[in-house]
């Protein structure tokens, strides 16, 4: 019969690989690298940001190629199609954004996506809100588009403030 021995610390069995890994922390650190996941990524958080980007891509992209259609489908009325077209282009920037965010690895850069994501959906929310009450009208597009925003706002805000917990060490 052989003895049981209790498992002895991570970091006295192999010093050498625990000091190559507080190096390399700190060089990256130095370099203005932030560290990737430690742990698994949120469940489905790849697929929210590539439907993001998807739908931020195709909404500024109708803004810029059809404004006036766009504008008459959720409020029901006619704009200036250089303000649609403005819209698109502002989309279509944070459309850049969010497809960097998908192929990124780095936490802060994916929190810094999901939040530029969230601001822009409660910006949204307000600025329709605001203009429902100004004209005092309420079509079925805009209904839709309000419930889509509060509900975009709600899974973006879940994900980043999933990201900003701190993992417990075990």
């Amino acid at each position: 019969r052989y003895m049981h021995t209790p498992p002895l610390n991570k970091h006295r069995q192999n010093p050498g690989k625990t000091l190559r890994f507080s190096r390399i922390t700190l060089i990256s650190q130095m370099l203005g690298n932030e560290m990737k996941f430690a742990v698994r990524e949120p469940i489905g958080l790849r697929l929210w940001l590539l439907i993001s980007a998807v739908l931020f891509t195709s909404t500024s992209l109708m803004a810029l190629a059809f404004p006036s259609q766009l504008y008459e489908l959720i409020f029901e009325i006619t704009t200036t199609r250089m303000s649609i077209r403005l819209y698109g282009g502002a989309l279509l920037c944070i459309s850049l954004i969010l497809w960097n965010g998908l192929y990124t690895a780095e936490k802060v850069i994916i929190q810094w996506t999901l939040l530029t994501e969230a601001c822009y959906f409660g910006v949204q929310f307000l600025v329709t809100s605001i203009t429902l009450l100004e004209m005092g009208t309420l079509s079925n597009g805009a209904i839709v588009l309000l419930l889509s925003e509060t509900f975009f706002l709600f899974i973006t805000l879940s994900y980043y403030h999933h990201l900003g917990r701190r993992t417990k060490k075990i």
